[in-house]
């Protein structure tokens, strides 16, 4: 019971420092032959462990580069039974790599980013390694789900092929579509909202840009903090609806309010039908006035005559509008 006592003190105190000891007191170097000393190759230390030689190796490597370092003797030095003072529990993590991918180009990346994330890479490494264990963590709990989600969005900027895979994954799945249209939606509303705050300016709905009222200004401000103060992960698209609806019934108002911008803004909003309706008519009279006597229909005749009348009579209108050149 002593025994068994003292040993779980050191190793509470060493962590893999008490066994990697074993191994360096133990497992002769490479190179060195047999028989010059009482130590045995990693492979006969593995046997007689009853693991892996690969493992072994693990803790042999982890010494060499603390001794490397200075911070424990080398191989050669040390005999087997030897005790010596141990490092700190807390430095044994840089030096061992508990799995062999570690070695990798892969798992020296994973094991960089563990370190810069302030855990264990041995643990950031065993996720790599089962997949399946993330995945069904990932679909059991909402608090990985999100650190997976945050960490494919921090990977997105450097990584252009997770991009188009994303990006197909989403446009193949109608439910992501349509939260995306959602959303996409809600930002739009909130950066109409904001554009107001900060710019002071406001698009009208014919798309004139004018200066915001002082009134539509405070009313743009209230609505923007009300959506800044919603926490993280709170619904936002009822509250950016309000706000937008609120806002645009102000700039009717604030239009209608202004002779001047009111008629600029009935000029605008006539123009810019006009340029698409003569575009699309353009295009069906280029396309389609080839086969005509093929696309005939009776329905198509009326329609255009009716078409002809209301031009006609906006011509006519407009003529009447022009101003008179012999007018003073």
């Amino acid at each position: 019971m002593v025994r068994d006592a003292r040993e779980f003190g050191v190793y509470a105190r060493t962590g893999g420092w008490a066994f990697a000891l074993k191994v360096a007191r133990s497992v002769r170097p490479g190179g060195e032959p047999a028989g010059r000393t009482a130590k045995v190759s990693a492979k006969r230390f593995a046997e007689l462990a009853g693991c892996s030689p690969e493992r072994v190796m693990r803790y042999y490597k982890a010494w060499d580069k603390a001794a490397d370092d200075g911070l424990v003797p080398h191989f050669e030095i040390l005999v087997p039974g030897q005790e010596i003072e141990l490092p700190d529990s807390d430095v044994w993590v840089s030096y061992y790599a508990s799995r062999s991918s570690a070695s990798s180009e892969r798992g020296g990346a994973i094991a960089a980013a563990a370190e810069a994330e302030g855990i264990r890479p041995t643990k950031a490494l065993e996720v790599a390694e089962n997949p399946t264990a993330l995945r069904a963590a990932i679909l059991a709990d909402p608090a990985t789900a999100r650190a997976a989600r945050t960490a494919l969005l921090d990977r997105l900027s450097e990584d252009p092929e997770l991009q188009s895979e994303l990006a197909r994954d989403i446009a193949r799945t109608d439910e992501l579509k349509k939260a995306v249209a959602t959303e996409t939606r809600t930002a739009d509303r909130v950066g109409y909202v904001r554009q107001i705050v900060e710019k002071g300016q406001v698009k009208t709905p014919a798309g004139q840009t004018i200066e915001a009222p002082a009134g539509l200004r405070a009313e743009a401000e209230r609505h923007l903090s009300l959506l800044d103060e919603l926490d993280e992960g709170e619904e936002a698209g009822t509250w950016a609806t309000e706000a937008y609806d609120s806002v645009k019934e102000l700039v009717l108002q604030a239009v209608e309010a202004d002779p001047d911008l009111h008629l600029k803004e009935r000029r605008t909003k006539f123009y810019s039908s006009l340029q698409r309706a003569t575009k699309v008519f353009e295009e069906l009279t280029f396309e389609d006035a080839d086969e005509l006597d093929d696309l005939y229909e009776d329905d198509m005749l009326q329609r255009l005559e009716e078409l002809q009348q209301a031009v006609s009579t906006c011509i006519a209108a407009l003529r009447r509008a022009a101003p008179d050149p012999a007018r003073p």
